[in-house]
């Protein structure tokens, strides 16, 4: 039930949850910096560590997939403590690997973890916020996850350069322990109860149709484009697709309600979320790899260029959900995606005159952007449902949200993987012309996000 206020009890649960999904995501951008130490480590190309990250949040938006039941069937503290041991184990393999597929595993535990923390937050927010106050919430609610990004490059380069990658994971170790005393203290929102069954099928399509698509850029960065091996899994992923949409049409247990998708300011709302995550978790890959082989830059010195950005954007995001309380979602969105075209175009028109600084400086523009989006593009969304359907809309969105930074990885690594391949030049230029074409992907999207805005709010005036 909607409290008429915020009580601490409410913040404190909040704050639980999100510092949960907070050190999920600290460690996957933390080592984004150290891929030139891990592959070295562990003897595995750069398409192959991609995995570390990509698997990552392919197993996120799994387990997101399902929290639309999970959420209705038990209670918040219970996935709460689950989400914990989980972290914790996936927490302790990897700081103790010395094998890939160890960390690999690790990586993967922590992303259930992940994938559980991040909706049981959003429904937090959504169930006991009142209306009035949600754009504010939600834009906390991105702020402290926002805040990861911000620390991870700047934390795992620094570990990385004056300790061990290892101990990206050793010091998360007693945040967890402090995280899991505040959540079950704290949480106590009860399940609404379903009588719904558990969609197995449709679990095991989605993970085969998303797993085949990442695997098809992945190895299109291992063995490049034109090979069988991208061709082959291309087409596993369209079959998965087929097979999937057949389930939906004729199975009453949907393990995510895709009708809703059917309203057209929900879908658009749902692609400008998908692209915002696409453009931000895919930029925070390139950069650090475009710095490190391109400028020479230290694990450091790349992780602290995303640090200015990253904590302006998190700065941002309470800011945008009170400009989204206030004067509804048009222009703090169409704001995120003006700032982004600028952005991705200055990336794109600049590549080989770039520096630490230039890169630094576009990046903060360009974070300070998706920030003024990503929220409020769920939280208008949120408004268009009736209560019992705002846990389906938060498993759905934030299953694709996890999945665009899956899939953003894996595209834009798959890009310079294939370029380094090239033997006509050096790995610095190679990089770079890599590095060049993701750019050119991501002013792309900006310019569809923008396409959506416009159209979402030619709908709305035609409407009324």
């Amino acid at each position: 039930m909607v409290e008429k206020r915020v009580s601490r009890q409410t913040k404190m649960s909040i704050t639980a949850a999100a510092m949960l999904s907070f050190l999920g995501i600290l460690v996957e951008t933390s080592l984004n910096v150290a891929f030139p130490t891990l592959t070295k480590e562990f003897n595995v190309t750069l398409g192959t560590m991609q995995w570390v990250t990509s698997g990552y949040l392919l197993m996120v938006t799994i387990i997101m997939s399902t929290t639309g039941f999970l959420t209705k069937k038990f209670n918040t503290r219970s996935l709460f403590t689950v989400a914990i041991i989980f972290n914790l184990l996936g927490t302790l393999m990897c700081a103790t690997a010395q094998v890939f597929p160890v960390l690999l595993v690790g990586r993967l535990l922590q992303a259930v973890a992940t994938g559980i923390s991040t909706p049981v937050m959003y429904h937090l927010v959504m169930s006991l916020v009142p209306q009035s106050k949600l754009g504010t919430y939600m834009g906390i609610a991105a702020m402290i996850i926002s805040l990861a990004p911000a620390l991870g490059p700047t934390y795992g380069g620094t570990m990385d350069a004056f300790w061990s990658w290892r101990g990206i994971f050793i010091v998360v170790l007693p945040l967890l322990l402090l995280t899991a005393w505040i959540g079950e203290k704290n949480i106590r929102l009860t399940a609404r109860g379903t009588k719904e069954k558990f969609d197995w099928v449709g679990v095991i399509l989605l993970s085969l149709a998303f797993f085949a698509l990442s695997t098809a850029f992945a190895n299109a960065g291992n063995y490049g484009f034109g090979g069988g091996h991208f061709g082959w899994m291309l087409g596993a992923f369209v079959i998965g697709v087929v097979l999937l949409a057949l389930h939906f049409h004729f199975s009453k247990r949907q393990i995510l309600n895709f009708k809703l998708l059917l309203k057209p300011l929900i879908s658009l709302r749902w692609l400008n979320f998908f692209i915002l995550q696409f453009i931000n978790i895919g930029i925070s890959f390139v950069i650090p790899i475009f710095a490190e082989n391109y400028f020479g830059s230290s694990a450091f010195v790349a992780g602290l260029i995303l640090l200015p950005g990253a904590l302006v954007g998190a700065a941002v995001s309470p800011f945008a959900g009170r400009l989204y309380d206030k004067h509804g979602a048009f222009l703090p969105l169409m704001i995120s995606s003006v700032a982004l075209i600028v952005g991705t175009s200055l990336y794109f028109t600049m590549t080989p005159v770039l520096g630490v600084v230039s890169t630094t400086l576009i990046y903060i523009f360009l974070r300070g952007g998706f920030n003024f989006g990503f929220s409020n593009s769920m939280s208008d969304a949120s408004t268009q449902v009736p209560p019992e359907q705002k846990a389906d809309i938060n498993s759905l969105f934030n299953t694709f949200q996890q999945y665009a930074g899956s899939f953003g990885t894996s595209v834009l690594s798959a890009v310079i993987s294939a370029q380094q391949m090239k033997s006509d030049n050096s790995l610095a230029i190679l990089t770079a012309q890599g590095s060049h074409i993701d750019y050119g992907i991501l002013l792309i999207l900006a310019l569809a996000s923008l396409g959506t805005v416009f159209l979402a709010q030619h709908l709305l005036t035609r409407n009324k």
